[in-house]
């Protein structure tokens, strides 16, 4: 079995190769193929790839390839983990809209704007490289913003589907407070990419979601960084991500005090590309767990094996809305659990979503839409139009003060802005 990783030359890698050797027999790869066209990188990572495969008894090979084409080739499953403009880029995302005092982040927002006008023309075109290379494979979508990239794929008519590490992080970290094995927790998760909400915990099929919060519940609040008091109200669990919404003012205070999370992956990112030049290393850098990602490997292992063995269990993934959310349009992009097979993922039936979640499901639905059109056909009227609504954002003045910043910081990588003409 082949799998291909396009932006196999991330620092984040070896965190995907060391959960593919220790979940080897759930997904019997005989190669991963790194793409990548930086071919310094992808010569490091794959070197360290390949130790650490050998260290585990890994039998797989590792090949390396600076074309989609040549990588993809022969493959029955595509990983894209794409940073366009890499650390650079994502500093401007998360340090301009903090000029006109809003969250800078990279997916949520004004950030997350920017990177999908950078992102969903590339993605797009790979994937139809992929179509050609290897017509039967699936393309499984790690590359943020995951959900406005997933629908663009989707609407294009690939066999995609997108991947999230929320949803198994919370299952794990409860596994872990309630000492049980992660397979016996499964989570009522609603809501789109990094907009969701844990509205059940269920331990071997009971909803034990009351207890959580009752024991755990100030621990929860403290790493999410919101009140205990808020949990407490909602009676849910909400991702880290709504911070950015309910503490807004006080995440932009925060942030404008301290360095963006950038500049420190990319400090970050030389001391490990150093450690993977070292041929003495070959086991997963402690410093690579500070990186983020955690148990995405996890995932997608699960996620690949399903769609190839037909398994038929159930997940948490990114995909159609086709009447989920009854709200939305069926060309929505949810996040919820679906069974997962060789057809792909269908959705579990949802319980009617409470109007406090709703509501901002499908207000930045809605952004999300026009965000997409804005990256699919350029034009800073569409650009403006996506920050006019997104909750984040929402001022016309602000809004067309943005758009004509994010244009400019970006137009090396907008061909529309750089002097081409608008898409249709």
């Amino acid at each position: 079995m082949k799998l291909a990783v396009v932006g196999g030359g991330s620092t984040y890698t070896p965190e995907l190769i060391d959960g593919f050797a220790r979940l080897r027999d759930e997904l019997p790869l005989s190669e991963i193929a790194l793409v990548d066209p930086d071919e310094r990188r992808l010569s490091l990572v794959a070197g360290m790839a390949e130790r650490m495969l050998r260290r585990a008894g890994h039998p797989a090979t590792v090949s390396t390839a600076t074309t989609v084409e040549d990588g993809a080739a022969g493959a029955q499953a595509v990983l894209l983990q794409l940073r366009i403009g890499g650390q650079a880029a994502r500093d401007v995302d998360e340090t301009l809209p903090l000029e006109c005092g809003c969250v800078g982040q990279e997916t949520t927002g004004a950030g997350g704007l920017a990177k999908a006008l950078r992102t969903v023309p590339v993605v797009l075109d790979i994937a139809e490289r992929v179509a050609k290379a290897a017509p039967d494979a699936w393309i499984v979508d790690f590359t943020n913003p995951v959900g406005i990239v997933t629908r663009a794929l989707l609407q294009a008519g690939h066999r995609a589907i997108g991947l999230c590490n929320v949803a198994i992080g919370f299952q794990r970290r409860f596994a872990a407070a309630l000492g049980v094995a992660p397979e016996r927790i499964s989570l009522g998760h609603v809501g789109l990419n990094h907009l969701t909400w844990e509205r059940a915990v269920y331990l071997d099929g009971e909803d034990i979601l009351p207890r959580i919060l009752a024991e755990h519940g100030e621990e929860i609040a403290g790493s999410l960084g919101l009140p205990a008091a808020l949990i407490r109200r909602l009676g849910v669990i909400p991702s880290y991500y709504l911070r950015y919404y309910y503490e807004h003012d006080a995440v932009v205070t925060e942030q404008r005090s301290k360095p963006s999370r950038a500049a420190e992956v990319a400090a970050m990112e030389e001391k490990l590309l150093a450690m993977y030049a070292d041929p003495a290393v070959d086991t997963k850098p402690e410093l690579l767990e500070k990186r983020g990602g955690a148990f995405y490997s996890e995932a997608a292992v699960a996620l690949i094996a399903s769609l190839l063995g037909d398994r038929g269990d159930t997940q948490v993934v990114n995909l159609r809305n086709d009447g989920t959310l009854p709200f939305l349009p069926d060309d929505a992009v949810i996040e919820v659990p679906a069974r997962v097979g060789a057809s792909g993922a269908a959705a579990l039936p949802v319980d009617p979503v409470e109007p406090l979640y709703a509501g901002l499901i499908a207000h930045v639905t809605a952004y999300e839409a026009l965000a997409l059109e804005a990256a699919l056909h350029g034009g800073a009227d569409r650009v403006t139009d996506a920050l006019l609504a997104h909750p984040l954002v929402g001022q016309a003045s602000l809004a067309a003060d943005l758009a004509e910043r994010l244009i400019a910081a970006n137009r090396p990588f907008l061909p529309w802005a750089a002097g081409g003409t608008v898409p249709a």
